[in-house]
């Protein structure tokens, strides 16, 4: 029997449609019960984590693909490995260099409410052991928080890397980092109208805030993709970042609120570096598929 193949557009409009449905149904026990308070906020948020992956599956079993799926997503062979490790030691690298500048930036611009000079958190959290040995036992903690987190972004990954981004590389560099990014960051919109992330934030700013993050952050997570054929560094590169997030709070004045919208990689004035980066690197193509059998858009 021929395989039943959905189609290039129509199969991603109904992958991110499923991916947001699902999202939706995980959370909705949230909007019916106490928000962001409500106890089941961490297995909730960790459900929704798998929707992508479920997602993929399900677009993936109408195809009659599923001799397939681990190839197709990159989870199964390495296909390259030198570029695989290259890429696992990127995976630390670059969520750590997009959190750590977004403080500089945003303090520069007024938008951040940096301690760049005394680090007053930084000293006081430290205590004795002083900022250098408590920033190197961080080091350590976000090495293993991120192994263990990587299990859980993987059941996003999947869905977004490894699914989604292959499928949209027909239709160019741009267009990809945008589409991939803007429904990464929509499908969070369960949490994040509740005042996940950006708690300050109202009606749908935080959203298109989220939106914003997830383009730029997804960028460079799509080039993992492509530059190592696998789904792992991607998923990796998520788990460090959602470990060493909270590195920001070193940075900031003591008891000062901050506007996620505005400062730290989750606003805008995080942005405008990575995004510099992202334009030099779409210049020379670096996000462009690899036209080889290793990373087909599943045709």
């Amino acid at each position: 029997m021929p395989k039943l193949r959905i189609g290039g557009i129509l199969s991603i409009v109904c992958f991110c449609v499923l991916s947001i449905a699902l999202a939706w149904a995980v959370a909705l026990p949230l909007w019916l019960g106490d928000g962001i308070n409500d106890a089941r906020l961490p297995g909730i948020a960790t459900a929704m984590m798998f929707t992508p992956t479920v997602a993929a599956l399900m677009i993936t079993i109408a195809e009659r693909r599923v001799k397939t799926f681990l190839a197709d997503v990159g989870l199964w062979p390495i296909k390259r490995p030198g570029k695989f490790l290259i890429a696992l030691v990127l995976s630390y690298v670059i969520p750590l260099a997009l959190i750590l500048q977004a403080p500089l930036v945003g303090t520069w611009l007024g938008v951040f409410p940096g301690d760049l000079e005394s680090f007053t958190v930084l000293n006081f959290v430290s205590g004795e052991a002083g900022p250098a040995r408590y920033l190197l036992g961080q080091a350590g903690v976000i090495v293993i928080a991120s192994l263990f987190n990587t299990l859980f972004a993987l059941g996003e990954e999947i869905g977004w890397r490894g699914w989604l981004w292959v499928r949209l590389q027909p239709y160019g560099q741009l267009p990809a980092i945008l589409i991939s990014g803007a429904i990464w960051g929509a499908w969070h919109a369960p949490l994040v109208l509740l005042g996940y992330n950006y708690p300050m934030a109202t009606g749908p700013w935080g959203v298109l805030a989220m939106c914003g993050m997830c383009i730029v952050f997804g960028a460079f997570l799509g080039w993992l993709r492509t530059y190592s054929d696998s789904v792992w560094p991607t998923a990796l590169a998520h788990g460090a970042f959602n470990a060493s997030a909270g590195l920001v709070s070193l940075f900031m004045v003591m008891g000062v609120p901050l506007d996620a919208t505005r400062g730290s990689i989750l606003g805008w004035s995080g942005w405008i570096l990575p995004s510099l980066v992202i334009a030099v690197m779409i210049s020379i193509g670096a996000f462009k598929q690899q036209r080889t059998k290793n990373l087909s858009p599943f045709r």
